[in-house]
């Protein structure tokens, strides 16, 4: 296979991995706000003794497909997985990016166990809440993997150790500020189903928490965009400027949309909304943190393809 299309390649699979990750996410979502998460009511078969949708179910036959769906996109979400880990064995010696790979299948696996768990237990708000983390923890892979394999970083790239301190903070903040809102989901409504249990907090006092972490999390990415303006060099200051910059747009239009739902009584498509953005947020905030954890410009593996 000719240089130039093998890498092309590469970056057509590394990039349908990440899309997929985001995507069943979203497709998550929409099983949760449609109330079809038992729309199979068993795992690993769909309905007793039957893998696919049966005549029998006495489910709502919409609710039944949205939920068989959303388990059909874990197979092309695997198939995308084996992909990754195939190219990287066969034309990427590196080994963190093999393990980088590895990951996305090992954790795939484990999705689909606790999707199972979640399933059995009822859609128990946490195993919902854990369903959610680990695809978050299984992006931050895929797009670390498309990006230290076709990244582009200029030559003499190196950051300053502030940045690298607060680029670390805001992942740990930003990771909080989910784990919390994933607390205000199994709180509220949108269960997958009517028969769900829910935390029992006080909705008001979770949100309103939330919120404060969010608003903790602007004021730490306010604090690095002034540290990499005031701090960082050139080329590393223009690079990490543009990602500051969009994460801290994307992040002050989820604060908005988060406030709208919570005013307006939650409704299904500002739901929706809300997840795409903490989606967006954590590519961003993640985009970020790759670039800004970068101690010295290194070769990037497809170079030496």
């Amino acid at each position: 296979m000719h240089h130039l299309e093998r890498v092309g390649n590469g970056r057509r699979i590394f990039t349908a991995l990440l899309i997929f990750q985001c995507v069943i996410v979203i497709t998550g979502g929409i099983v949760r706000i449609t109330g079809s998460g038992l729309g199979c009511p068993t795992w690993p078969e769909c309905a007793p003794g039957s893998y696919t949708p049966s005549p029998e179910q006495l489910e709502d036959p919409l609710h039944i497909w949205i939920e068989f769906g959303n388990r059909l996109l874990t197979f092309v979400l695997g198939i995308a997985a084996l992909a990754a880990l195939f190219y990287s064995l066969r034309f990427i010696p590196n080994l963190r990016i093999r393990l980088l790979a590895l990951g996305q299948v090992l954790g795939i696996v484990g999705q689909a166990i606790l999707g199972g768990i979640t399933v059995l237990t009822g859609l128990h708000p946490t195993t919902v809440a854990a369903h959610l983390l680990l695809s978050i923890i299984l992006i931050s892979g895929a797009l670390s993997l498309r990006q230290r394999v076709y990244g582009r970083i200029p030559r003499s790239f190196e950051t300053q150790r502030l940045t690298r301190s607060l680029s670390k903070a805001l992942v740990a903040l930003g990771f909080v500020v989910i784990v919390m809102g994933t607390i205000v989901t199994g709180t509220g409504p949108h269960a997958g189903d009517d028969s769900s249990v829910r935390f029992d907090f006080d909705i008001r006092t979770v949100a309103w928490l939330h919120a404060d972490l969010v608003i903790a999390f602007l004021g730490l990415s306010l604090a690095t965009l002034i540290a990499v303006r005031l701090g960082e060099r050139e080329p590393a200051r223009s690079v990490l400027l543009r990602k500051i910059y969009l994460l801290l747009g994307i992040s002050l239009s989820q604060g908005g949309i988060g406030y709208l739902q919570y005013f307006t009584g939650v409704p299904e498509l500002l739901v929706i909304a809300h997840l795409i953005g903490a989606v967006s947020v954590w590519l961003s905030l993640w985009n970020f943190y790759i670039t800004g954890s970068v101690t010295s410009r290194k070769p990037s593996p497809a170079s030496s393809q």
